[in-house]
């Protein structure tokens, strides 16, 4: 089968996406509910695609879009494709509702293709909220897909991308906090989310390998050549994203994500971090027992690593929880597939009392909201307060009946412990339950300002302070 036929055939095992052009009714105005609160996250809100491919094709593979085969798909999911069994969530009218629409939506697409294009949505700062003192504006527009950041000692961002394949640079020439200009360095990558710099190179994590750009502050703008550092990592696509970034002890650090929902990969490459050396050799594992981290930073003082964990689905909306971890030392297992959450023993894989044994994580972070970025505040811009603490950014829940999440979080340490975690900036989900913002990840820039990457909104935001 080829890549085409493939993608198609799996543009059936997520449920679709909404048109705005659908026919109204009872039927259809509860199945696009059901997409947009089930299965936005996968395909898109508009059809466009996200995790999975685009459903706007007219011609489907995987079967005829028949209501009956529908329902059959929905229901029993396909496991080895990343489709979950719907029956156990939705009920039989549930499904039957989600097949309506999805029978409809490429009919659907062909007539919008036809209409005018819709004006751009209005900004979607003014709903936003954060603390006394403090403003968001854009920093940067037009970065499609905008994921993980890095920034430069000269202050270019460098910022990676999921299902755009490119990796951007963003230059701020006359230094009066906005981006006068977007470069696409590399193209064509699949899906290059991660980026991080050290001794002047920036390296960018694909699914299964690792490349390197020279130099990269002075060639950014002249698509650069690469180098393969490696290329030998796991191929599968399901948590095979990788977050990446230079330690203070000048390794690259490299997660390896469950391939599963919820599967015991132990004696594998996966549910781990690991380290290499700048030039690829070295590999070697630092922490187990991690779902799938999509953003770790280290404490600016103590030099020790902090990581994020996104918990298992399936589970309920109230559990299991989203961690924040700590791990101050190679060789801790933080307790995956067993134990989530830190106090949840895995149904299939844990035993009473198996999750004494791990390390539990420093903060319960919510169920399902998907924390991804973080950073600690190094700046001094800030007033006093929130330096030296964890801002987070939370992606927001994709299956959760009332979603959760779609903000920046503050959480506060003392030591090694947090000891409250706030919200610092929300209203990227709308009292209506629509979503205007997808926080991913979060850099300090050399005036203490704050950027924050939406992969949603295909933009990077600027926080700054004044009394």
């Amino acid at each position: 089968m080829n890549l085409a036929t493939f993608l198609r055939a799996a543009a059936l095992l997520c449920v679709a996406a909404p048109l705005a052009s659908h026919a109204a009714g009872p039927s259809v105005s509860a199945g696009e509910k059901l997409y947009q609160t089930y299965c936005a996250a996968c395909h898109g809100p508009k059809l466009e695609g996200a995790e999975g491919p685009s459903l706007v094709d007219q011609v489907w593979i995987h079967g005829a879009p028949t209501k009956s085969n529908l329902v059959n798909i929905i229901g029993k999911g396909v496991p080895n494709k990343g489709m979950p069994a719907w029956s156990q969530t939705l009920s039989a009218a549930q499904i039957g509702q989600l097949a309506d629409y999805i029978a409809a939506a490429p009919k659907a697409a062909a007539a919008s293709a036809a209409a005018p294009a819709a004006k751009p949505a209005a900004d979607n700062l003014a709903g936003l909220k954060l603390p006394k003192g403090f403003r968001i504006a854009v920093y940067a527009d037009h970065v499609d897909n905008a994921r993980s950041m890095t920034v430069s000692d000269s202050g270019i961002v460098y910022v990676g991308s999921r299902k755009a394949g490119k990796v951007y640079a963003l230059v701020d020439e006359n230094k009066d906090g906005v981006a006068d200009k977007v470069v696409t360095v590399a193209e064509g990558l699949q899906h290059p989310i991660g980026v991080t710099l050290l001794n002047g190179a920036l390296y960018v994590a694909e699914i299964s390998r690792i490349i390197r750009f020279d130099g990269i502050d002075k060639t950014y703008a002249a698509k650069p050549a690469y180098k393969v550092v490696k290329d030998d990592l796991p191929k599968e696509t399901w948590h095979g994203e990788k977050f990446i970034k230079a330690g203070p002890d000048g390794k690259i650090y490299v997660p390896v994500g469950a391939p599963c929902n919820t599967c015991d990969k132990e004696g594998e490459m996966y549910s781990k971090l690991w380290r290499m050396n700048p030039d690829g050799s070295g590999w070697e594992e630092y922490a187990r027992g991690i779902r799938n981290t999509v953003g770790f930073a280290w404490h600016p003082q103590t030099k020790e690593l902090w990581f994020t964990d996104n918990g298992p689905d399936e589970m309920g909306d109230n559990m299991p929880s989203c961690e924040l971890n700590v791990a101050p030392k190679a060789g801790l297992h933080f307790g995956f597939p067993y134990c989530h959450g830190g106090v949840l023993p895995d149904p299939k894989f844990g035993k009473a009392g198996s999750c004494e044994q791990y390390v539990p994580p420093v903060a319960q972070l919510g169920p399902h909201v998907a924390p991804l970025g973080l950073t600690f505040y190094t700046g001094t811009q800030f007033p006093q307060q929130y330096r030296n603490q964890v801002f987070i950014a939370e992606h927001g829940s994709w299956n959760r009946e009332n979603k959760i999440g779609y903000q920046v979080s503050l959480v506060t340490l003392y030591g090694n412990k947090a000891v409250s975690k706030t919200t610092f900036i929300e209203g990227f989900l709308q009292p209506d339950d629509k979503v205007t913002g997808r926080p991913v990840d979060l850099a300090v820039l050399a005036d203490g300002s704050m950027l924050i990457s939406d992969d949603h909104a295909g933009k990077v935001y600027r926080v700054s302070y004044q009394k």
